[in-house]
């Protein structure tokens, strides 16, 4: 039996020329045994017919907010109250930044902003539209909300042109709707309180300069929101990043590794697990300019010396039952499997990633990491979503604290 069987899945269809691919999702949806209400823009009824959704639904299909001859009243949260999943697919450029700005301007988003189940975009449009940094900022604004993204793909588009854009196939999108289900019906984290460290810390040279690294923070926050969904209690201590603050999780913003660090063990004792993803510095400058130092005076000889290992003390406190999980960043594939640094940090499991792998690159959206266990056991689940390892990891997690490890 499919986890779509029996459920009320909103589908919501916007403005673009892969709204015909609308009608074979909402067919998929049905063989699966769920239950489809369809909503579309005004936009979208040029691309397809409310008929044609309303004879593969079975059901009238949402178009205006006041309609002249239906029931109206408080309808839009009678609908919202009877969604267990939205999915809008296509999601067009207008669409996204509309509900990524907490519009509600037509029945859609208004469903959208009232309904307290997930949510899923099926982005569709043209590849400079989708790379636009407003499009882009608005995609990571309604992740950071817990809003769940099926990618679109690349290939040719309806504009003659070969790129990323083309939404990603109905079969892709009723599967990714069956997982996410799976995954928002657990509440195997309630009563947990969890630590995750995101992002990079930033050490300074002077008042204007910094040692970094190039971490986006998007592995943390896509932990933290995800197990926020699960249920526990999330502690994000996170280091300069360009994200929004996740809805929902109390946020600690250091700069850092020394404010990471006490800010991690000032908390460390009161959490159930911590999850370390932080991009530690590893060196930070011995004495920091007061000023500025100038150019004219020569390039600076800098002496460093080692921030705290953030890991390696919470793993010193650990208190039986308590459990870490810890991230190790590594270009070099044969040190990947290395179970070296798990057992000297007192850790649960160790996620290894390579960010020179391709499609794991810094800043991208998707992850292909390593999860290494005390024992030596290596589990290899190969390219996903940030989200998907998120929840990979968090089923590691909720075993471990079930006594299984």
């Amino acid at each position: 039996m499919s986890s779509l069987t029996g459920r009320h899945i909103l589908l919501g269809i916007t403005g673009g020329i892969a709204a015909y691919k609308s009608a074979y999702l909402c067919r998929r949806l049905k063989d699966k045994g769920a239950d489809v209400w369809v909503s579309m823009t005004k936009n979208a009824t040029h691309f397809i017919t409310p008929l044609t959704m309303e004879t593969l639904s079975e059901r009238e299909v949402l178009l205006e907010m006041f309609p002249a001859t239906r029931y109206v009243g408080t309808r839009h949260i009678d609908i919202s109250d009877w969604t267990e999943l939205s999915i809008v697919a296509p999601a067009t450029a207008n669409f996204i930044g509309r509900y990524a700005n907490g519009l509600a301007d037509d029945m859609l988003t208004t469903l959208l902003i009232s309904v307290t189940s997930p949510v899923m975009l099926a982005p569709a449009m043209n590849t400079d539209m989708y790379n636009h940094p407003a499009v882009q900022e608005n995609l990571q604004r309604l992740r950071a909300r817990g809003v769940h993204m099926v990618d679109p793909t690349s290939g040719l588009l309806a504009c003659h042109t070969v790129g990323v854009g083309r939404m990603a196939e109905p079969e892709t999108i009723v599967a990714a709707a069956e997982l996410l289900l799976e995954q928002s019906g657990r509440h195997d984290l309630t009563g947990k309180t969890i630590l995750v460290t995101a992002g990079p810390t930033q050490e300074a040279i002077d008042p204007v300069r910094v040692i970094t690294n190039r971490s986006s923070g998007k592995m943390g926050y896509a932990i933290a929101t995800a197990a926020q969904q699960r249920g526990a209690h999330v502690i994000l201590i996170s280091g300069p990043t360009m994200l929004p603050a996740p809805a929902g999780i109390e946020l600690v913003n250091v700069t850092s590794a020394q404010e990471m660090f006490n800010a991690a063990m000032a908390r460390f004792d009161t959490c159930s697990a911590a999850i370390g993803v932080a991009a530690v510095s590893d060196w930070r400058v011995a004495k920091p300019g007061l000023h500025k130092l100038a150019k004219a005076d020569g390039p600076p000889e800098l002496h460093l010396e080692p921030t705290p290992d953030i890991l390696a003390g919470m793993g010193a406190r650990k208190r039986p039952g308590q459990i870490i999980i810890g991230f190790a960043l590594e270009t070099d594939p044969a040190r990947l499997d290395s179970v070296t640094k798990l057992r000297a940090k007192n850790l649960d499991l160790l996620v290894a990633n390579n960010p020179t792998a391709p499609g794991s690159e810094f800043g991208s959206d998707h992850n292909d990491a390593l999860l290494i266990d005390r024992e030596g056991h290596v589990d290899r689940p190969g390219l996903l979503t940030k989200q998907d390892l998120a929840h990979r990891i968090l089923d590691r997690l909720a075993s471990f604290t079930n006594g299984s490890k």
